[in-house]
């Protein structure tokens, strides 16, 4: 079809705009589409968005904000999704420079979900000409968002009806039919979300990316918190944009030198230690499988226990030599840890794609051990499978198997049965089982229905339709805030309890991985040590989603030199290493105590955000006991000689002449007082109220009291 015949049949809005240069990292413009009304309109970027927000994550939240009422639910037309990468987003001198920061009003916690991803489509949208991109209202009929920086036009079209549902189909036809010649498929890219994003509340969205080795399209997935549910809910069926070429310069930095010769060290740095460290390069983030089994700490039946004896079967030595196409295989250019391996000429083995030859992207460690140990599989390629269907319908992997291995452990404990499930025999272990459940998810069908739902929604469902006892839904139900949990056994670590309890959003990784500091490490001994880790910590990896970094070069290959800072956990010459790049693109000076400014100010009102929208209260911070402690006395039993001897040491029993039942309510009476303690240090040191609110005082020295954020705030003090 011809660019003119296309838009006399389908074109429902056209933009035209110049497309600016790059200047410092930004484009100086946001876009706006309404795909309900057909309004696309450009917006300034202030000096204030820059100041304040900095961009990515702080401009996705800044746009929403200003889009959305206190009353938004997800699935009103006023709801947004936001898209940014931010001033450093897109630089190829330095690894990991790369990321999309996605937010948006979630299905699964009704507050403010931010998500990343990487691939092609946050730097190209900026080489386009936007900062960010935010879509609303809702559409009468599946439309394809088209934003072309080549010829400086964006479009709202009708999408045909023979176009397909699922991603891996869905990408290829997109960019048939929007990149003609392999110049322009190096820089197109597509968000999409598949089937199972339309029937679920757990749909995540796909990142394309143009794999110039393989010729062929890989994605990568902004998957927590169920924003592809929302593109779908708003009849998008794709977002697309296309940039001129990307060059070393694009970002028009104000010193490429200074960037040049910081990232030429971090280069080095990757080469040398990566292979001796971490092999990242080799194997991607699968090296965590046989690490968090070895500490007890991988999640093994719905978070149950830390460690099993199959594990070898799905651990990163299985991985490392699965996947293919050799060294770098990363999802932006110039990045050298290049973690983002694929399985290719994988052949689909079951469901509606069952015989086609794939790319399977991944699978990472949270995939893995989500869908394989925390279900009690250990089958690699059930685990393959299951990764390119989740990927292909737009469905977390996190949030799948984490609520998979709850409704087994319901089906183990007698709560579902098979006339419940529709005749499925969901024990842990029941691949088979659980590829049906993901199929019906991706048709929203049968038992699958329910398991989309969410385990906040199955927990109700539950309580309703089958008078289950709510509390041991409580305690075994692994979400929190209504997201479910990643990938780590938290019961031995207050800190990390704490980084999955108290956040904005929600239980993920990205936000306080503290477990190797406080467990293994024993670095944060006391309340005082674990809060300061709890203010550091996500404020820092808060920073790199303003700016549209990956985390991974941070903390994952390390100069051994660092062992000998002061501080060896914050990283420090990785710290500079940031000071440096972000001063050299944006020109502006900073300090690493500057940047841990920049974060907090956004943090602080994304804390508030939730508060406007109903949540974001102490209450809103509690979390599972099962990532406490031990729900049943299987569990207990499993680590009796380690929870007896704390009984002696912490709290003065004698375990010897006590029942298990005994001994689990004395445990967890006091877990869960310390879990509060640590709430209260969490908080003080944020500088929030004994509820969780930040006060105005801490508003004011962030500079971000404006009007409307202290009225929401002065509403609970």
């Amino acid at each position: 079809m011809t660019e003119n015949s296309r838009e006399a049949s389908s074109v429902l809005a056209k933009h035209t705009y110049t497309v600016s240069a790059v200047v410092r990292g930004y484009a100086g413009r946001t876009l706006y589409v309404n795909v309900g009304d057909g309004v696309i309109e450009s917006k300034p970027v202030t000096q204030e968005m820059k100041d304040k927000f900095i961009g990515g994550r702080g401009f996705d939240l800044w746009l929403l904000w200003n889009g959305v009422a206190d009353d938004t639910k997800w699935d009103d037309p006023e709801n947004e999704i936001v898209i940014s990468s931010g001033p450093c987003g897109g630089t190829t001198q330095y690894p990991g420079s790369g990321k999309s920061i996605v937010a948006t009003v979630s299905p699964l916690t009704n507050v403010v979900i931010d998500s990343n991803a990487g691939g092609h489509f946050g730097p190209l949208l900026k080489f386009a000409g936007w900062d960010a991109v935010e879509v609303q209202g809702k559409a009468d009929k599946d439309v394809i968002v088209v934003i072309d920086g080549t010829t400086g036009t964006v479009r709202i079209e009708v999408a045909p009806e023979d176009a397909p549902g699922d991603t891996h189909l869905l990408g290829r036809w997109l960019l048939d039919r929007y990149a003609a010649d392999e110049e322009a498929r190096r820089y197109t890219s597509s968000i999409t979300a598949g089937t199972g994003s339309e029937h679920t509340r757990m749909g995540c969205l796909n990142f394309s990316l143009y794999d110039r080795k393989r010729q062929d399209l890989r994605y990568k997935q902004a998957g927590r918190g169920g924003i592809g549910t929302v593109l779908r809910d708003k009849r998008i069926k794709a977002l697309v944009v296309r940039s001129r070429p990307v060059k070393g310069d694009s970002n028009a930095p104000a010193d490429l030198g200074r960037i040049s010769r910081t990232g030429a060290e971090m280069h080095r740095e990757v080469r040398e230690f990566d292979p001796i460290q971490n092999r990242m390069r080799s194997r991607g983030t699968s090296y965590l499988v046989q690490i968090m089994d070895d500490y007890d700490l991988l999640p093994v039946h719905n978070f149950r226990y830390g460690s099993h004896p199959d594990t070898p079967q799905i651990n990163g030595d299985v991985w490392e030599a699965r996947f293919t196409q050799g060294l770098p295989d990363g999802c932006w250019y110039g990045c050298t840890i290049a973690c983002a391996h694929a399985v290719d000429g994988y052949e689909v083995k079951s469901g509606p794609h069952k015989g086609q030859i794939v790319i399977v992207d991944g699978p990472e460690y949270e995939t893995i051990a989500a869908v394989g140990s925390n279900c009690g599989i250990f089958d690699p390629d059930v685990v393959l499978e299951i990764n390119f269907y989740c990927d292909t319908y737009g469905i977390d992997t996190i949030s799948f198997g984490t609520a998979l291995g709850f409704v087994m452990e319901c089906y183990e404990a007698g709560v579902l049965d098979t006339e419940k499930t529709g005749g499925l025999e969901l024990s842990f272990g029941s691949a088979d089982a659980a590829l049906a459940v993901l199929h019906q998810m991706g048709q929203g069908e049968a038992f699958g229905e329910v398991v989309g739902l969410g385990i906040r929604g199955m927990k109700r469902y539950f309580v309703e339709q089958y008078d289950t006892d709510a509390r041991f839904l409580q305690d075994i139900g692994m979400e929190a805030k209504g997201l479910e949990y990643s990938e780590y056994v938290t019961k031995e670590s207050l800190a990390q309890q704490g980084g999955y309890g108290l956040t904005n959003k929600g239980p993920h990784h990205d936000e306080a991985w503290l477990i190797f500091m406080d467990l293994v490490n024993n670095q944060l001994p006391t309340f005082e040590d674990k809060a300061e880790a709890l203010h550091y910590f996500p404020m820092w990896r808060t920073w790199f989603g303003l700016c549209g970094f990956c985390k991974l070069p941070w903390n994952d290959v390390v100069h051994p030199k660092n062992a000998q800072s002061a501080e060896p956990s914050k990283i420090p010459h990785h710290v500079q290493n940031y000071v440096e790049i972000f001063s050299g693109v944006t020109g502006r000076e900073v300090t690493s105590q500057d940047l841990i400014d920049m974060a907090e100010g956004v943090y602080n009102f994304q804390r508030v955000f939730n508060i406007r929208l109903g949540y974001g209260l102490r209450e809103h911070d509690a979390i599972p006991y099962r990532s406490v402690g031990p729900v049943t006395a299987e569990e207990y039993e499993s680590r009796a000689d380690r929870y007896d001897e704390q009984l002696r040491e912490l709290l003065n029993l004698e375990p010897e002449t006590m029942s298990t039942e005994e001994k689990m309510s004395a445990l967890r009476v006091h877990r869960e007082r310390q879990y509060e303690l640590l709430i209260d240090a969490v908080y003080e040191r944020r500088g929030w109220t004994a509820d969780g609110v930040p006060t105005l005082s801490k508003l004011q020295s962030l500079g971000i009291d404006y009007p409307e954020v202290v009225a929401v705030v002065e509403r609970h003090l």
